[in-house]
């Protein structure tokens, strides 16, 4: 979605909305007793996670290197009002359930706990703890309101609420997403050329690998919707001496894309403009690409999506479609509660065929797919770990809620793409003359 691993997310202690600080657990305790009798049972014996509670008990090994912090009967209550992991989500969010250690070993370990309580789970906490625990607790003010509720800004995918979801969430801060995503500013899943391969060399080799399946050479004209801070126009503008033009629904986005395209010296051919990808006029382009658009599509818009860049192509014209994709196309297209409340509000992701079939019958011939997926995952870790080296800043940026949640997001994204519970495809698309020339090499010569 737009998107979403060496590397670790450290996430440091903190009480609820307050400096950071560690509770010593009780030396030697390895027993769960109170409120953690019930947590306990998330734990195996060699779990290197342990559990805290704000009633001093502990489950697990108290020298274990991650610990979870249930810091205040709130928590509870989050875990038992909400389903799943929307509960989980706003304890963490508020601060209520915390975590010392690394962020993403404990997703790791507590696979059970991360994906939030089943019903019988529940009830269990209740016998054992009491009623009071069943007390509602107010979100934090980050969530977006439940999918009922958006139904007042216009239907799902309709031009204002996609442009309301968008700024939710790209607008925050443009200098938090640069301590976040390093100087590439790319937002999406960068391709590692080698095992020793960095980041930025990554997201370097990703648009370089675009614009080579696209064929762009000098002259030409290429289309970028949804390009975010401008990675992928720049890139094309500098490297391959094409004109670009790119199009983002925020206006952060697309304010500090100017300001670079200035610096870079690449204003004379390369733009970005803040609008709807709907709204450009032009046509005839030799490429299009979308990177991490689709997401916020909708699986049910997809067929008019692809008509309308296949619209904007001229005969021999080459569409680059990246996104994260479903492992099969029987899934569900929504995603869950905590992405759809706190991440990417009205984000929907489709299986791989069923991307390819769109394009395929809205006029595009499918030459060529790849999955990334391994590559996203690495890409996870390591905005983790930018955003854990710059965890004090981050937070003066954007406020703590909102940098837990980001931190919460990508690392159990990470975890999600290792598992293959979500994948990233790149599928390549041609438009071809009536008489099917498709103006493509025999094969392909983009290097893999």
């Amino acid at each position: 979605m737009s998107e979403s691993a060496p590397g670790t997310t450290t996430v440091r202690p903190a009480a609820p909305d307050a400096g950071h600080r560690r509770r010593a657990a009780p030396a030697g305790a390895r027993t769960a007793t109170g409120v953690c009798t019930v947590l306990a049972r998330y734990l195996t014996a060699s779990a290197p996670v342990a559990i805290t509670a704000y009633d001093g008990s502990l489950a697990g090994d108290p020298t274990a290197p991650s610990r979870v912090e249930v810091r205040s009967p709130s928590a509870l209550s989050y875990l038992l009002s909400a389903p799943g992991e929307l509960g989980l989500a706003r304890a963490y969010v508020a601060g209520h359930l915390g975590v010392t250690g690394d962020l993403y070993d404990v997703l790791r370990t507590m696979t059970d706990m991360a994906g939030g309580l089943r019903p019988a789970e529940r009830l269990a906490i209740v016998r054992e703890l009491g009623p009071r625990h069943l007390r509602w607790v107010p979100p934090p003010p980050e969530e977006a309101p439940g999918r009922l509720r958006r139904a007042a800004l216009g239907l799902r995918h309709s031009r204002a609420r996609d442009s309301d979801a968008i700024s939710r969430h790209y607008d925050v801060s443009n200098r938090f997403y640069e301590l976040v995503l390093g100087p590439s500013m790319a937002y999406t899943c960068a391709c590692y050329p080698t095992d020793s391969a960095g980041l930025e060399q990554a997201q370097f080799h990703k648009f370089d690998l675009v614009c080579r399946k696209l064929g762009l050479r000098p002259g030409m004209r290429l289309l970028d919707v949804g390009c975010g801070w401008g990675g992928m126009v720049a890139h094309a503008a500098e490297h391959y001496g094409v004109h670009a033009v790119g199009v983002t629904l925020s206006r952060e986005q697309a304010r500090w894309a100017r300001e670079d395209l200035l610096r870079r010296g690449l204003a004379d051919r390369a733009e970005v403009r803040h609008g709807d990808y709907r709204d450009v006029p032009e046509s005839g382009f030799d490429a299009v690409s979308s990177i991490g658009l689709t997401e916020h599509v909708g699986a049910g818009n997809l067929p008019g999506y692809f008509r309308f860049l296949c619209s904007r192509l001229r005969e021999g014209g080459r569409l680059l479609n990246h996104c994260i994709t479903r492992p099969t196309t029987r899934e569900r297209h929504r995603t869950g509660p905590f992405i759809d409340r706190y991440v990417f509000p009205d984000g929907e992701l489709a299986g791989v065929g069923t991307v390819a079939s769109a394009m395929q019958d809205n006029g595009f011939e499918v030459r060529h797919s790849e999955n990334l997926r391994e590559h996203y995952a690495r890409t996870l870790a390591a905005w983790c770990a930018n955003l854990d080296a710059h965890w004090s800043e981050a937070v003066g940026e954007a406020g703590v809620r909102r940098a837990r949640v980001w931190a919460l997001y990508m690392a159990a994204s990470r975890l999600a793409f290792e598992r293959r519970g979500i994948e990233l495809h790149q599928v390549l698309g041609v438009r071809t003359s009536a008489s099917g020339h498709a103006a493509m090499p025999l094969r392909p010569d983009w290097g893999v």
